[in-house]
């Protein structure tokens, strides 16, 4: 398995905070990698940089052997990196369908709000994306009237319309549910495997971490405080301590 994505020595400071400080990692191609840690731990800033909205002060990004540090974010999606943000970026007013057909319509280069919909073969298209998701039922409404689970899947679903490579995903099930999230994750884990994309998301619900994550890796105050398997990295006491902030009982025990 070699690597997708390469990231070394990041550093970026806000005035005397360091979002990065020296990270290093390997993204394997294939992979669902999770992100966690404490709120500021930097997480988001990663992502920020891998995905150009934000320039490292220092270091490299590299992905599938070309540098991509400091490109602008239009630029990295058409080499094959997309990213979901934690508050859905959809249009409003806008229908579900409506919404993956400008998805498509941007992938292809074309960003007036009104030529993608009156191209039969963008909806086509945007109609075929949300069966993968299961959102067909709702393909004729207003995005504003969907519930948050709803909105992050259609979210997620706009930046596979982009035909990524490697996707980011900021908190896909904030705001969700808890019924929701684990029939929200296994949909677009189903569809991501099959469209043999790689992931890296950042998380809270460990449970998620645990079920569906290849590997975890562990930010702290702008560094990489831990890399491994969720079985290893979940069960480290000062993981669980000193990162993750929560107290995690023996196997078969409830969630304090």
């Amino acid at each position: 398995m070699k690597a997708l994505l390469e990231a070394r020595g990041l550093k970026l400071a806000f005035g005397g905070v360091k979002a990065a400080d020296g990270i290093d990692l390997d993204v394997m191609e294939g992979e669902f990698l999770a992100i966690i840690g404490p709120n500021g731990a930097g997480k988001t800033t990663f992502i920020n940089m891998t995905t150009g909205y934000l320039k490292p002060q220092g270091g490299t990004i590299t992905y599938d052997g070309a540098e991509i540090t400091g490109r602008r974010p239009r630029d990295i999606v058409r080499r094959g990196v997309a990213r979901s943000f934690q508050l859905p970026q959809l249009f409003s007013e806008h229908t579900v369908e409506e919404n993956a057909a400008l998805a498509i319509a941007s992938r292809e280069g074309i960003w007036s709000p009104f030529a993608p919909l009156l191209r039969p073969a963008w909806r086509q298209e945007a109609r075929g994306l949300l069966d993968r998701f299961g959102l067909l039922p709702v393909a004729a409404q207003r995005a504003d009237a969907l519930n948050e689970g709803t909105r992050k899947l259609a979210d997620i679903a706009m930046a596979v319309a982009l035909k990524p490579r490697l996707l980011l995903m900021d908190e896909p099930t904030s705001g969700v549910a808890a019924a929701e999230k684990m029939g929200i994750v296994e949909t677009l884990v189903r569809v991501l495997r099959d469209a043999r994309v790689t992931a890296v998301f950042v998380e809270h619900d460990m449970d998620v971490v645990e079920r569906f994550a290849d590997r975890v890796a562990v930010w702290s105050q702008g560094r990489i405080a831990a890399l491994g398997p969720p079985a290893q990295i979940l069960s480290d006491p000062a993981v669980q301590r000193d990162v993750i902030g929560i107290e995690r009982p023996a196997a078969g025990g409830a969630h304090a």
